[in-house]
C-alpha cells in the first residue's frame, strides 16, 4: 500500500509539473515529503500495535494474565497475532487459577485427615484417652484416608506426565465387573466405600450387575479399568438415596473388542449447566452435602481420575440424558484397528 500510494502521489505531482511548467526539483521534493509522511503514518499504524503486544507480553512473563491486547478484530495479520496473544493469556490465566486451586485444595483435603489424625494422638499422649483398639482404628481411619489422597494424587502426576503405560489384555467382562463391585460391597461393610474420592459407609445402596450378553468380552487395561468403575460406582453411591440402586451396564461397542459402559443412580443427578465440570479436578458440584447417611463431600479426584483413565484408552466419557437420577457413559475402544 505504501509503495502504491507513493507511486501515485508522484504520478500526480509529474502531471501537475507538466501542465504548469513546474520545476522537477521542486516535485522531487514535495513528492519525498509526501512519501516521508506516508511512511511515518503506516509506520505507526504498525508499531503502535506491535508495543501494544510488547507491553502486554512482558506482564505475562511477569505474571500478570489480566491484560489484553486491542486490534484482535483487526482482519490482518496484527488481527492475527493479537487474537493468539489474548487466547495464550486467556490459557495462562486459566492455568494459574487452576495452579492456586490446587495448591489451596490440597492443602485443605491433607489438612483434615491430619489434624483428626494429630488429635487422637495428642489425647493418647496426654492421657485423655486410651490407646485402645477402637482409638486406634480411628488413628488408622485417618491415616488410610491421607494414603488415598497422597495415592490418588500420585496416579494423577503419574497420568499428566504420561508415565502410565496402558497394559491392555483381553478378558471377560461379567466376572471382571462382579469382582469389582463385591470388592465395593465388601468395603462399604467394612470400613465405607471408597476410591480416592471420598470415605463413606453406605451400605443400604444396592449395586446391580447388568451384562449383555453374558459372555462377553472386552480388551482393555483392568487396573485403570477397575479405577474407573470403582471410582464411578463410588460417585454414584454417595449421592444416591437412601435404600437406593447403582446399575453398572455393559454392552458390546461398536468395535472388536470395544465396551460400552453405564453406570446410573436414582440421586437428584446433575444439572446440564454443570455437566462439562464434572470431571475437572476438586469439583464437588453445587449441591451443599451429598445424599445418603454416611457420606461425605470426598476430595473431588474420582471423577478426575475416570476421565484421564478412559482418555488414556483412547476411550470417551460424559454425562447422558437420564430421565431419574445421573447416567455416566464410558466407550472404551477395545482393540485398535490396523491401518492400512
Amino acid at each position: 500500500m505504501l509503495v502504491v500510494v507513493s507511486v501515485l502521489i508522484t504520478t500526480g505531482l509529474l502531471m501537475v509539473a507538466l501542465r504548469t511548467e513546474t520545476e522537477l526539483r521542486f516535485i522531487t521534493v514535495f513528492s519525498m515529503i509526501a512519501t516521508l509522511l506516508i511512511t511515518q503514518f503506516v509506520a505507526h499504524g504498525l508499531t503502535a500495535p506491535l508495543d501494544e503486544m510488547n507491553t502486554v507480553a512482558k506482564g505475562i512473563s511477569h505474571g500478570d494474565y489480566t491484560r489484553r491486547v486491542s486490534g484482535a478484530d483487526r482482519r490482518d495479520e496484527l488481527g492475527d497475532l493479537a487474537s493468539t496473544i489474548n487466547r495464550m493469556a486467556d490459557d495462562l490465566e486459566a492455568v494459574d487459577r487452576h495452579r492456586k486451586e490446587l495448591v489451596a485444595n490440597v492443602s485443605h483435603e491433607l489438612r483434615t485427615p491430619i489434624a483428626a489424625l494429630r488429635a487422637v494422638l495428642e489425647n493418647v499422649v496426654d492421657g485423655v484417652s486410651a490407646a485402645d483398639p477402637e482409638t486406634m482404628r480411628t488413628a488408622l481411619k485417618q491415616t488410610e484416608r491421607l494414603g488415598r489422597l497422597v495415592e490418588t494424587l500420585l496416579d494423577l502426576s503419574r497420568l499428566d506426565n504420561g508415565v502410565l503405560p496402558l497394559k491392555a489384555r483381553r478378558f471377560e467382562v461379567w466376572p471382571y465387573l462382579s469382582g469389582v463391585l463385591k470388592e465395593a460391597n465388601l468395603a462399604a461393610s467394612q470400613r465405607g466405600l471408597s476410591s480416592g474420592s471420598g470415605n463413606h459407609t453406605r451400605t443400604d445402596v444396592h449395586l446391580h450387575l447388568d451384562v449383555s450378553p453374558p459372555e462377553l468380552t472386552a480388551h482393555a487395561d483392568a487396573e485403570r479399568l477397575h479405577q474407573v468403575v470403582a471410582n464411578l460406582i463410588d460417585n454414584a453411591v454417595k449421592h444416591s438415596p437412601p435404600h437406593g440402586r447403582v446399575t453398572v451396564r455393559a454392552r458390546r461397542g461398536h468395535g472388536p473388542e470395544s465396551l460400552d459402559l453405564e453406570i446410573q443412580d436414582e440421586g437428584p443427578g446433575i444439572p446440564e449447566t454443570e455437566r462439562h465440570r464434572v470431571f475437572e479436578r476438586f469439583n464437588r458440584g453445587s449441591s451443599p452435602s451429598p445424599h445418603g447417611p454416611g457420606s461425605d463431600g470426598g476430595t473431588g479426584l474420582g471423577l478426575a481420575i475416570a476421565s484421564w483413565a478412559v482418555d488414556l484408552h483412547g476411550g470417551r466419557i460424559g454425562v447422558a440424558e437420564s430421565v431419574r437420577g445421573c447416567l455416566i457413559q464410558v466407550t472404551l475402544p477395545g482393540i485398535p484397528r490396523a491401518r492400512g
